[in-house]
């Protein structure tokens, strides 16, 4: 069995009610609720929330919410692994073998059925605990700049002053939008960002953090581009 687990807890600060918070015409949340069900890889797709108002829309959207979060899995300090440990540990005692899981986040508009299903792939063939998405730096990290004490500027890596960009290695990141786990490297808290992971490369322009008004605004802007250009493909 495989399942996906969306985390979505109710007590967001910088930008309140974040995760139904409406994202061009539906809640946010909606949209990765919509590609999990439409990738067709899932047995159930659960949303996991301390919140009854995010469950009410979760369900409306077609997710399942069978248990509410505990308190102490909602704090602003609780990363998504033990989340989606405790949504395992639930499967288990209720007689669902679920492996491998999926966690999508749920604030993740940009997440694409294609790539849920490229990195089930990964995750399958690679043999792998992880494989998340990532995405490249725009600029050669290792040429990055710091303001001093006394308001100059100075290289973090001074050695690389006369590198070329294209000599450098490149960085990636974390893009934010899903990673697929093996159960028991979940249950057993086997690092995310190790060489036990695979990574699910997108591109830039289909990553945004949403953490901000100026980010919401410009995942909007971004996601009307996106849509614009599929709609002339097809």
């Amino acid at each position: 069995m495989t399942i996906a687990v969306i985390p979505a807890r109710g007590g967001s600060k910088r930008i309140p009610r974040k995760n139904i918070r409406p994202f061009l015409g539906k809640p946010i949340i909606a949209w990765s609720i919509e590609a999990a069900r439409k990738s067709a890889l899932f047995d159930h797709v659960i949303v996991s929330t301390d919140d009854e108002e995010i469950a009410a829309v979760a369900r409306k959207w077609g997710a399942e919410v069978p248990f509410m979060r505990p308190a102490e899995l909602a704090d602003d300090h609780t990363g998504t692994m033990p989340v989606v440990a405790h949504a395992l540990r639930w499967a288990m005692e209720n007689g669902w073998s679920a492996d491998p899981v999926c966690c999508i986040y749920a604030t993740a508009p940009f997440v694409r059925v294609a790539d849920l299903k490229r990195g089930h792939e990964l995750l399958m063939e690679s043999g792998k605990a992880h494989a998340f998405t990532v995405t490249p730096y725009p600029y050669p990290i290792q040429r990055a700049l710091r303001i001093t004490a006394d308001g100059g500027m100075e290289m973090f890596q001074p050695e690389h002053y006369h590198s070329r960009s294209q000599d450098l290695e490149p960085a990636w990141h974390d893009a934010g939008q899903f990673y697929w786990s093996r159960a028991q490297a979940v249950l057993q808290g086997i690092p995310i960002f190790s060489a036990r992971s695979a990574p699910i490369k997108l591109p830039p322009h289909r990553v945004q953090d949403i953490d901000t008004e100026e980010d919401w605004v410009r995942a909007e802007l971004l996601m009307r581009i996106l849509r614009e250009e599929d709609a002339v493909q097809e």
